[in-house]
């Protein structure tokens, strides 16, 4: 080659380096501040090695007669959810899967969280088990936990017993004759 020839090298720009950049940073911070706080980070990045659990956001409020638990569930399936209530115990586990990207796709951000999560939330024993409904419209799923009438207590009535006059021992033989 030629001295006086320079080579001219071009390099491909990628405009979300600066991005996931940013994003690794922001993750090893939130790493380091859970560790501080004695708490478990979840991992994430090039580096994971698994997918972490995560947590749906839960709505809890109470009827007149019902406890009614909505949570927000986009992107998962009816049939990947499982809901089951035993002891005052709600829990409602499920997966969500990851976008299946085809060959020619590469992704470039994944903020949202994908794989198993369960959630347990504990209401008054006090409720028809039996009666429980589950529905999901949107990507929210509602239960409906029905109250079960209270059990008023009883006022039991006492009844005074009529006492009877003394019982005597026959008549009374007479003294003469």
């Amino acid at each position: 080659m030629d001295k006086g020839i320079e080579m001219a090298m071009m390099t491909r720009w990628d405009a979300f380096h600066d991005l996931r950049g940013a994003q690794d940073r922001m993750s090893q911070m939130n790493q380091m501040l859970a560790q501080a706080l004695g708490q478990d980070a979840p991992q994430s990045g090039a580096g994971a090695t698994s997918t972490p659990a995560w947590a749906p956001a839960v709505d809890i409020s109470e009827r007149k007669d019902a406890y009614v638990v909505t949570v927000e569930l986009p992107g998962v399936k009816v049939d990947d959810l499982e809901i089951a209530f035993q002891d005052g115990l709600l829990t409602i586990q499920g997966e969500r899967h990851p976008p299946q990207g085809s060959p020619d796709e590469q992704f470039h951000v994944l903020e949202r969280r994908y794989g198993m999560f369960r959630r347990s939330i504990t209401l008054p024993l006090h409720v028809m088990a039996d009666a429980i409904e589950a529905s999901t419209e949107d990507g929210v799923l509602q239960v409906v936990v029905p109250k079960a009438e209270e059990v008023k207590p009883k006022r039991i009535e006492v009844h005074a017993v009529p006492t009877r006059a003394p019982v005597t021992a026959g008549p009374q033989a007479s003294a003469g004759t």
